[in-house]
């Protein structure tokens, strides 16, 4: 087993509310106010899939979760997946995880936020024409946000949890107390001619970006008090709450709004607030909707560039020696400008579940490779050292290894050609890496260390 030594340097100060907390607020984001839109129109505006996938998924994560955990405890290492992949698959694989991350997962998300940023910007303010140039600002903002240093972006995140918090409080709230559509939240299962199996693997890949963000949460373990007892109980609890909270907001989404009209929605969230409120008080509900989409992006455009700058760290992409230059903040400029100049170019697709469906599917691969990772790690080392073993194992990684590798099957045969540019996206960075190895094969400095 890898040396605890590792993680020497970091403070033990997580407790297990703490910990919980940390997963609640991770996880919940700003997708839950848009998927509605991509899950129901799968469905074929029916719900019972739509509310049977939220389940599921929530089910598959706590499977994910369970299994990475094991991970994270025997190799308590500062850096999540991307070190589990590194001390199990070796240095390629872990490079092209961070590539993925860097080329396709970060700026995904990012632009997908910034997408339905813009859309609901023309919903509450009737500027079509804005679209565009408002997704380009809301990146832009980004850039010059993190530019500013981290102490910016912290009181972003802070405004935008108290702003998503409140948004889902009140719609949950309002729309179980006052909502009297009288529409059915659990029949009919499909709308007519949809395939559930296939239904089923697009809308699981939808929920999976409102799930997205808990394997982030096992480079935890470095600072909790009691990672061993602890970490997998804070995923499961964390994951149960923001299941529970899903589930409710869904229906009450469903008690105010048909599930075929949220099928036809750009913002769900903001239909079932208008419903609820009327336009003024719906568009008050609406702004702070935006303001949580602003704050989701913020998070992953600050954590996309440091993974960026950290990848640079390694000398393998072209050009790292800039992508490390920092600014009078301290902030790693280049590293920010580069994400957010991908994002914005992603963004210029305008389509929300593409980008996010891209994002997802990227990451998935490698999330799936990380559960595969936990039968390799018990051969490698003695289990009976490890401190926390997965329950009922094989049966928690094989139902989360299924279940990916199914969502994975079904993006293939649905969406071949966005899966095909996703992978070939992700093959691009082996000829880097490769490059990388005979630099510095060549360098001086490498000769001298190899001696």
């Amino acid at each position: 087993m890898i040396n605890e030594n590792d993680t020497k340097n970091l403070t033990k100060s997580v407790g297990l509310v703490s910990a919980i907390l940390t997963v609640v607020g991770s996880l919940i984001g700003g997708g839950v106010f848009f998927k509605p839109q991509a899950i129901y129109t799968a469905t074929g505006g029916a719900p019972g899939l739509g509310m049977f996938c939220w389940v599921i998924a929530g089910v598959i994560t706590i499977c994910g979760a369970l299994t990475v955990s094991e991970l994270a405890v025997s190799i308590p290492k500062t850096g999540g997946m991307i070190v589990y992949i590194r001390e199990l698959y070796g240095e390629r694989l872990s490079f092209l995880a961070g590539w993925v991350q860097v080329f396709l997962y970060f700026p995904g998300m990012i632009a997908a936020l910034a997408v339905v940023f813009s859309e609901q910007f023309v919903i509450l303010s009737g500027i079509e024409w804005m679209k565009i140039p408002m997704t380009l600002i809301m990146v832009g903002v980004l850039c010059f946000t993190h530019m500013l240093g981290g102490k910016k972006s912290a009181y972003i995140g802070n405004i935008a949890t108290v702003s998503k918090i409140a948004v889902l409080a009140i719609i949950i709230v309002a729309g179980l107390a006052i909502g009297g559509g009288g529409n059915s939240i659990t029949t009919p299962f499909v709308g007519k001619g949809v395939n559930p199996v296939v239904a089923g693997g697009q809308v699981l890949l939808a929920v999976f970006f409102v799930f997205d963000g808990w394997i982030n949460v096992c480079a935890l373990a470095g600072e909790m008090k009691n990672p061993s007892k602890d970490l997998s109980k804070a995923m499961v609890g964390g994951i149960g709450i923001v299941l529970f909270i899903y589930l409710a907001i869904n229906v009450a989404y469903l008690k105010v709004l048909p599930a075929s009209t949220l099928a036809n929605s750009q913002s769900p969230g903001l239909a079932v607030a208008t419903e609820l409120f009327g336009n003024s008080a719906g568009s008050i509900i609406g702004i702070g909707i935006m303001i949580s989409v602003f704050g989701c992006a913020s998070a992953f455009s600050f954590t996309g560039s440091r993974v960026l700058y950290a990848l640079a760290g390694e000398n393998i992409l072209p050009k790292s020696d800039k992508l490390l230059e920092l600014n009078k903040y301290n902030a790693p400029k280049n590293s920010i400008l580069l994400m957010c100049v991908i994002s914005a170019l992603f963004a210029l697709s305008g389509q929300f579940n593409l980008l996010s469906d891209v994002a997802i599917f990227s990451i998935w691969i490698f999330i799936v490779l990380t559960f595969l990772g936990v039968f390799k790690n018990r051969k490698l080392n003695d289990v009976s050292k490890f401190k926390f073993k997965v329950p009922l194992y094989p049966i928690i990684p094989i139902i989360a290894i299924a279940a990916g590798v199914f969502v994975l099957s079904i993006q293939l045969i649905t969406s071949t050609a966005m899966s095909i540019g996703s992978i070939a996206i992700l093959l691009c960075g082996v000829p880097i890496y490769n490059s990388s190895l005979k630099r510095k094969m060549k360098s001086p400095i490498s000769s001298q260390k190899s001696c």
